[in-house]
């Protein structure tokens, strides 16, 4: 723990890159803090704080990304396939994407991913980015994996402070400024102009 997180890009990336990852995460021995294999689980409140204690767990394995998988079997690591489709999950109203971005702070780049493994069983994959300079909340709370359980972050100080030490070490160049921007929020806080007259470009025409 403590490592200076690598940021990665969560690009759109073809089918067999996490057919692979499937593969490559299930052969783990045990579970490890940044990544958690379900079968079932289709509670929002219980998903809503893996995200925050997978997210907050992986800063402090200076890992870029945790991973949430449904459709692998958490004593066996056998994979059986998801019972539902991510799709579908609803909180009220609300679909789950949503609800999720709502209620998960700061706002991270969630990517959820139906990963088909080529014989007829599906695995849903959930990416969610490490904490970067501030814990993962879930409403007010914060969580951390401790082993495989979920725990209240405020109840482990040690792990608290390490993880604000990790953001301390994290350089500024590689730290998340803003998450979850739409693109007109985005370019809200660019001078994208100052940027084309730089380079002595014209500004594009859409951008006008």
């Amino acid at each position: 723990m403590g490592q200076p997180i690598e940021r990665m890009k969560m690009a759109n990336r073809p089918d067999e890159y996490y057919r692979s990852l499937v593969a490559e995460l299930s052969k783990l021995t045990d579970e490890t803090e940044w990544v958690e294999f379900k079968v079932g689980n289709d509670q929002p409140e219980r998903i809503a704080k893996y995200i925050s204690a997978l997210s907050n767990s992986a800063a402090l394995c200076g890992k870029p990304t945790a991973y949430l998988f449904w459709g692998i079997d958490d004593s066996t690591h056998e994979i059986v396939g998801a019972p539902f489709s991510y799709r579908s999950l609803r909180k009220g109203n609300e679909e789950l994407e949503a609800w999720l971005a709502r209620m998960v702070n700061p706002k991270l780049n969630l990517s959820f991913h139906d990963v088909d493994m080529g014989d007829g069983t599906n695995v849903v994959i959930l990416e969610v980015p490490a904490a970067t300079h501030e814990p993962t909340r879930y409403g007010p709370s914060a969580y951390v994996r401790v082993g495989s359980n979920v725990k209240s972050l405020a109840n482990f100080k040690d792990r608290e402070a390490q993880l604000w030490r990790t953001f301390d070490s994290t350089p500024t160049e590689l730290r998340t400024v803003a998450d979850g921007l739409s693109e007109e929020e985005l370019f809200g806080l660019l001078d994208y102009p100052g940027y084309y007259r730089s380079l002595g470009l014209p500004i594009p025409a859409h951008r006008n």
